[in-house]
């Protein structure tokens, strides 16, 4: 039998008697209900894959975006809420902006991280605010590939391969049994896919898939479009429909 929570949902400030804040805990329900999001790091570089289906033929597929350049070095995937992975994303922009200024050099990613997550846990303290209701993959190259992901309490955790949205659970599931810290970057890329594949149960396309990568030859983010991802769904499609075929 569950106790009546008495209200203790209604505000963010206020603590129930078990120690939960329930607003926190909704909007970690409102990520589960968004796009799956995978980010895998290796000792080349980090990948981000997004879920970018669109639901209606009569959006225009191009204004669906799921992966944003941070700085030259940074990307990030969302999963959530849209309007507030916007508000997160240009905060994180900002803050990239104003420690180059400052310092004559790019933001670490565990910095930049970490910023958001304070930006993020401000809004669970205090009256009149609500959480952010997204969850976002930062990843990126500076002395190493970095992936970390950040939770609507403010919670920071560093990843080699991690999801958020409505497949999560799926693609944990996969890279528990399917990782390894020798990963191949091109190995790495094809079993993101294959993830997604199981997390969305079907085949990928162009027009619904979104990566980016950051490599540690360059240090740049660049997304991975056209032939070269054709490729890669290629690849990641075959070994989906002979795992398919056996169940």
């Amino acid at each position: 039998m569950h106790l009546p929570q008495m209200g203790y949902d209604r505000a963010i400030t206020v603590f129930s008697p078990d120690g939960r804040l329930f607003q926190v805990e909704y909007a970690r329900e409102a990520v589960k209900r968004g796009a799956t999001a995978i980010g895998v790091k290796t000792t080349e570089g980090v990948i981000l894959v997004a879920d970018r289906r669109v639901a209606s033929k009569l959006l225009e597929a191009d204004t669906i975006e799921k992966i944003y350049k941070i700085d030259e070095h940074v990307c990030a995937a969302t999963s959530g809420l849209v309007a507030d992975a916007r508000v997160l994303i240009d905060r994180a922009r900002l803050e990239a902006q104003i420690n180059k200024l400052t310092y004559d050099e790019p933001i670490s990613v565990k910095e930049l991280a970490r910023k958001i997550c304070d930006f993020k846990q401000q809004y669970t303290q205090y009256g009149g605010v609500r959480p952010f209701g997204v969850s976002l993959l930062i990843a990126g190259v500076d002395e190493k590939p970095k992936l970390y992901e950040t939770d609507p309490s403010g919670a920071l955790l560093e990843y080699k391969a991690t999801a958020i949205g409505a497949g999560r659970n799926v693609v944990l599931e996969y890279f528990e049994k399917e990782y390894s810290d020798d990963i191949s970057f091109e190995d790495a890329i094809i079993k993101a896919l294959v993830a997604m594949g199981k997390a969305i149960e079907g085949e990928l396309s162009v027009s619904g898939i979104e990566m980016g990568i950051v490599k540690v030859e360059d240090k740049k983010y660049r997304e991975v479009i056209g032939e070269e991802l054709e490729k890669y769904l290629e690849k990641a499609n075959e070994i989906i429909r002979s795992e398919l075929s056996k169940q």
